[in-house]
């Protein structure tokens, strides 16, 4: 009976306070994610392409931030690599694409655009314009001649929300919070004609 006691205060207080610590950290991660659901290439003449489709569950913060004017900079990272090559091998593709959504309060739009361009696509509803940012068609990789026969590539993407891009005053809360530390994470998608 006294070694219950002993213990109960140290884990009741303690590990209480610890979890409840822990969900509330973890809390605005499970609110928001990235993912590749999908990524598929084909040959369009000598060079393979990139259709893929990215899901940008943004986390509430960064939705305020969008609905109050803060443009939202993605940046989706492509490599090519051969299967299975060392972490220090080569590329033989390594690119990078930008894209912005931003709402325009005077019309009352959302837009998507590849960057550098200023104008893109324009979208009434915020679901409509995240869902269009989500799809990557006809992304020019690599030149068939580039590739060796008989040996397995495969395209690497990551996407991620690109935070220096962020006015000013808002970069310190977004390095702090993982609310705003949104990313897919590397992901592995065969290269097939």
């Amino acid at each position: 009976m006294n070694a219950v006691r002993a213990r109960s205060p140290v884990w009741t207080p303690a590990w209480a306070m610890a979890w409840l610590l822990i969900a509330l950290i973890a809390l605005p991660v499970q609110a928001g994610g990235f993912r590749v659901e999908s990524a598929k290439t084909h040959l369009d003449g000598d060079t393979f392409v990139l259709d893929a489709r990215i899901h940008y569950g943004f986390s509430e913060l960064a939705l305020e931030a969008l609905d109050n004017g803060v443009p939202l900079t993605i940046e989706v990272h492509m490599q090519v690599r051969p299967r299975g090559a060392w972490i220090w091998a080569d590329n033989l593709l390594d690119r990078r694409l930008r894209y912005a959504i931003r709402y325009k309060p005077l019309s009352e739009r959302f837009v998507v655009s590849q960057l550098p361009a200023e104008s893109g696509r324009s979208f009434v509803t915020r679901e409509a314009a995240i869902s269009a940012l989500g799809e990557l068609k006809g992304i020019p990789l690599i030149g068939a001649a580039s590739l060796k026969p008989n040996t397995a590539y495969d395209v690497h993407l990551k996407a991620e929300l690109d935070i220096e891009e962020l006015p000013l005053p808002l970069r310190p809360m977004a390095y702090l919070r993982p609310s705003w530390k949104l990313s897919t994470g590397w992901t592995k998608w065969p290269i097939e004609p």
